[in-house]
């Protein structure tokens, strides 16, 4: 039942609402004679999706669900689970295919939110428990990268994904949709993500004191939340450096990290460092055209490390994995977008404001589920998910 910020939710929420996923949009269509777990559970496990009736109103409130109970959720996964059975081993249409996977992605969405919800709440608990008490060990063997500089010669080039929906196999979700032409000037993008010690850099030359590096509302939220430094960083007078981090496998002296990217740094963050560097953020065409054609490999939730891993060897490193990467471009419909039926038009496209554009996953986001045209998208300011930094700039502007 614990949730120790807005963002997050309870486990057991979780756990209801991607069971509850399946109940309302693939079994009561699809499976003759369904009866539903339980008539409340349509609305107390309900998003956001008011075409189905009015969700509870405040998403805090979820840590006040004492009932139903843990026994009561797991009872209603096992009656769904139940129920996919006889529709899986049947003929299914392509409708119900396509659902039945958009519903497998929605579950290794929240398999993610789970862990940074996880470590959110740990780290809110006086205790400091640890989820994963085995250290973090680097390679010392190979020398962290430094950090280069990939150029791309810009032009008309094609971004989103050519899913026309057709092809369950082909899955993506509808705001990659539909692929089109963007046209880009040359530019480069840094060879990896910002590393802890690039980034207690910019903290020990002022960053969170000059205004002048800073957008008005960055600037306004640092005063207003006294930000000194990333999320999770705590001072810690026995390390050299001063600090110490809080991770899935507990605290970690940050002159044990200072090569791993940094990460929980919201987009104001991010352009402020990029800002003090003279350089910028990469916009999300820029991004995609780098990671177009590369195979999705890297530390994801697969690797079972759970914390940014240090960049090693040549060549344009960690696209995918570790951090998620803020981008330049605000989260808006692509030219010709066409959000999916009611009621999963509002899966997507309703949260298309006020929002930042990320790519590339993180080290919580299971391997099958990242692809180059995948689109995150959170608020400026949101720090609790792993956020990252990757640098850019426009040819000839650094040197």
């Amino acid at each position: 039942m614990v949730q120790s910020c807005p963002e997050a939710s309870p486990m057991k929420w979780h756990q209801a609402h991607t069971t509850w996923f399946f109940e309302t949009f693939v079994l009561q269509p699809f499976l003759a004679d369904y009866k539903a777990f339980h008539e409340d559970f349509r609305w107390l496990f309900n998003s956001y999706y008011h075409s189905l009736g009015e969700p509870v109103p405040d998403k805090r409130h979820r840590a006040s669900f004492f009932r139903p109970s843990l026994a009561q959720v797991l009872a209603f996964r096992e009656h769904v689970d139940r129920a996919m059975e006889p529709l899986l081993e049947g003929s299914m249409g392509d409708e119900a295919v396509r659902l039945s996977i958009l519903g497998l992605n929605h579950e290794q969405q929240h398999q993610e939110l789970m862990l940074t919800d996880i470590k959110h709440a740990f780290f809110s608990n006086p205790l400091h428990p640890a989820y994963d008490a085995f250290p973090l060990v680097e390679d010392l063997d190979v020398s962290p990268s430094k950090l280069g500089w990939h150029e791309l010669g810009g032009g008309l080039v094609e971004i989103g994904h050519s899913s026309d929906f057709e092809a369950p196999s082909d899955f993506c979700f509808d705001n990659e949709t539909p692929r089109h032409k963007v046209h880009l000037e040359p530019f480069q993008i840094a060879s990896r993500d910002v590393t802890c010690r690039e980034y207690i850099d910019f903290m020990l030359d002022g960053g969170y004191s000059r205004a002048q590096l800073w957008l008005s509302d960055g600037w306004d939220t640092v005063r207003n939340q006294a930000w000194q430094a990333p999320l999770y960083w705590e001072r810690y007078a026995t390390d050299e450096t001063g600090w110490r981090v809080f991770t899935l496998r507990g605290w970690h002296p940050l002159s044990a990290l200072l090569d791993t990217p940094v990460c929980h740094v919201s987009y104001f963050e991010a352009d402020a460092f990029a800002r003090w560097r003279s350089c910028r953020l990469p916009t999300e065409a820029e991004w995609e055209v780098a990671a177009s054609g590369r195979e999705v490999r890297g530390n994801l939730l697969d690797s079972g490390r759970l914390h940014p891993a240090e960049a090693k060897g040549p060549g344009v490193q960690q696209l995918f994995g570790d951090c998620w990467q803020w981008t330049a471009s605000a989260y808006a419909a692509y030219p010709g977008y066409k959000p999916l039926s009611r009621p999963l038009s509002e899966y997507n496209g309703k949260f298309m404001s006020s929002q930042m554009i990320l790519r590339g996953g993180s080290c919580a986001t299971p391997a099958g589920h990242i692809r180059p045209t995948y689109r995150k998208f959170y608020g400026p300011a949101t720090r609790w998910q792993f956020t990252g930094i990757r640098l850019a700039s426009s040819k000839g502007m650094h040197k």
